[in-house]
């Protein structure tokens, strides 16, 4: 299947009760989607042949060493994702196989799109699980997307522009609840890392 591994993963105890089984009252800090929706631009929801689309995917298993079942996954998207058409496919596969072994999906993309990807990577991954292409703006050519793994997936998303502050982005922990990631503060913590460290993370 090739050496693709994610970002950063959000994993589940096999201790504790799997996907949305956990009472209202322990959610833990999360928010519930029925109660306050994400707050973004656009809510977008593929469509119903989704399921059967991703079972013919190649089958990407991604799993920790700990045993802890994996619940979400953050992609952020480099240069090197959009340096040729086998990149582009290698992420592509990477985030559809994701969403169809159930895992939530937060796609950071704030590169400019290419030759490869002509409308980002959300248009790359929006195209096929939709069937339908997603056109992305000149002014707000960047993009984040935050995919919850239901059925059909919906997929929540804030086009972005060079020089914005970046939102907060909701990260889906159920497929009723989700976290919002703090992604300007992040970044902003990531600038102060030496540059050495920085080239041994960036590697």
């Amino acid at each position: 299947m090739g050496d693709i591994s994610p970002d950063v993963l959000t994993l589940h105890s096999d201790n504790e009760e799997p996907h949305d089984s956990s009472p209202a009252d322990s959610n833990g800090g999360m928010i519930a989607v029925a109660e306050q929706p994400p707050q973004v631009s656009l809510s977008l929801e593929a469509t119903s042949e989704t399921a059967f689309y991703l079972n013919k995917r190649r089958t990407l298993v991604i799993r920790h060493a700990t045993g802890d079942r994996i619940v979400a996954l953050i992609e952020i998207v480099s240069p090197g994702n959009k340096h040729s058409t086998l990149t582009v496919e290698a992420f592509l596969d990477k985030a559809l196989a994701a969403l169809r072994d159930g895992y939530h999906l937060l796609l950071i993309d704030l590169f400019p799109p290419g030759s490869f990807d002509p409308q980002g990577m959300l248009g790359v991954v929006w195209e096929h699980l939709a069937k339908e292409s997603w056109e992305a703006t000149s002014e707000q050519p960047l993009t984040l997307a935050s995919y919850c793994a239901k059925s059909p997936v919906t997929t929540y998303v804030e086009p972005m522009q060079c020089g914005r502050t970046l939102p907060d982005m909701p990260l889906f922990l159920k497929t009723s609840h989700y976290i919002n990631v703090p992604l300007e503060q992040t970044y902003a913590a990531y600038r102060g890392v030496p540059q050495r460290w920085r080239k041994v993370i960036e590697a």
